[in-house]
């Protein structure tokens, strides 16, 4: 077996290609476009790079082709409170065949050593936790969500068995639109729906910037400056909308104004990969035209859910409830969407799991982020719970 690392455009192309070998034959399996990946790597894009981050990539191959990919990352921001500085591997492909597996991890290992890590986090993205993340160890059936990890059941046993332990577990919830909102939300909600100083809409009718401002104020009112949330500056909302506006569909984006004032949001886009399974990870020129045609077409039967807040000083007044019915009234009739999905979840944040239960979703995908700690006798502890 020879390991080689990325260093040239072929390279590249190699790495995007080995997924292909390791995926033949397996239908639901979607690949993640190369043009994000192209940006994780490419410091004029991925922002780590300018903040102290590195990052290699090898592919590895037998007599007969390509076998596996991994790549390593260190990443200042992500060590931040951490007992010990870690780094990430992530982007694994591998056969089934644990040497193979342990030849990509011990380069991995060997090259956070060299840059003063103590453990790894995997597999894990060189950036935000909303994409690249985790390994899918229940439900290999579904489709999986746009820029959510996917891989074979096998690859838990190549984890485990070179030593990566459960740091936690992360949840994705979906549910289907078709079953009616619990009771207790239409109890909760009636009080808000009747009172005509509460309005709930999408956001038809509303400009791009109008909608930054709202989703700005509803954020800083519900995280901003609570929980290790920062504040979001308005600049930050509106690179949010702009990034979101070519995917949208307006009709599931719902926010709950009291007094016209934004108190509340659920963000939903429709399933990408709904689309994406027929663009084969390339967002080319033709892979547009395809994900043009498929959106007008309407072709996603999945929403996801990307974020769901609520003003801290209307908590426990129904507002959740509300949206809830007002989505099953205005969302659901619309026939275009069965069901939705939510982003994952961490075991290490229970409220958040509790908020999921209450929308009446259930667990319906397990991935895990492993940890592995280089001083093999050292102490380990899953990661901590949030308050």
């Amino acid at each position: 077996m020879e390991l080689r690392e990325v260093a040239t455009a072929q390279d590249i192309r190699d790495f995007h290609n080995v997924p292909s070998v390791i995926y033949a034959g397996h239908d639901n399996y979607i690949p993640h476009l190369r043009q994000d990946i192209d940006k994780v790597f490419d410091p004029s894009m991925n922002k780590a790079f300018r903040k102290g981050g590195q990052a290699v990539r090898w592919i590895l191959r037998n007599e007969r082709g390509f076998i596996g990919r991994i790549a390593a990352f260190v990443n200042p921001k992500y060590s931040d409170g951490m007992d010990q500085p870690t780094g990430g591997i992530g982007f694994f492909e591998c056969i089934n065949d644990q040497k193979a597996a342990d030849l990509m991890f011990d380069a991995a290992v060997s090259w956070l050593k060299e840059r003063g890590m103590a453990a790894a986090d995997g597999p894990v993205n060189f950036g935000e936790k909303d994409r690249f993340w985790g390994l899918v160890v229940e439900n290999f059936v579904d489709i999986p969500s746009y820029a959510m990890n996917y891989n074979l059941s096998y690859y838990q046993g190549l984890f485990e068995s070179y030593g990566w332990r459960l740091y936690y577990n992360q949840y994705v919830y979906k549910r289907d639109l078709y079953v009616p909102a619990q009771e207790v939300f239409v109890r909760k909600s009636e009080a808000i729906r009747n009172d005509p100083a509460y309005r709930i809409s999408n956001i038809r009718g509303r400009s791009w910037d109008q909608v930054a401002q709202d989703f700005c104020t509803v954020y800083n009112n519900a995280w901003g400056g609570h929980h290790g949330f920062k504040a979001m500056p308005i600049e930050q909302a509106r690179k949010i909308i702009n990034a979101l506006k070519a995917i949208v569909d307006r009709d599931i984006i719902v926010f709950v104004y009291h007094h016209e004032q934004p108190i509340a949001f659920y963000v939903n886009i429709p399933e990408l990969n709904e689309i994406f399974r027929y663009v084969h990870g390339n967002l080319n020129l033709n892979g547009k035209l395809k994900f043009l045609w498929h959106k007008w077409r309407r072709t996603p039967q999945i929403m996801v859910g990307i974020v769901f807040g609520v003003d801290r000083a209307y908590h426990g007044k129904g507002v959740e409830g509300a949206m809830i019915k007002w989505a099953e009234e205005h969302i659901v009739t619309l026939n275009r969407y069965k069901e939705t999905t939510l982003t994952w979840i961490g075991d290490f944040n229970p409220k958040m799991m509790h908020v999921a239960e209450n929308l009446g979703a259930t667990i319906s995908r397990r991935l895990v982020t492993y940890r592995y700690m280089f001083d093999r006798e050292a102490p380990y502890e899953r990661a901590p719970i949030v308050d």
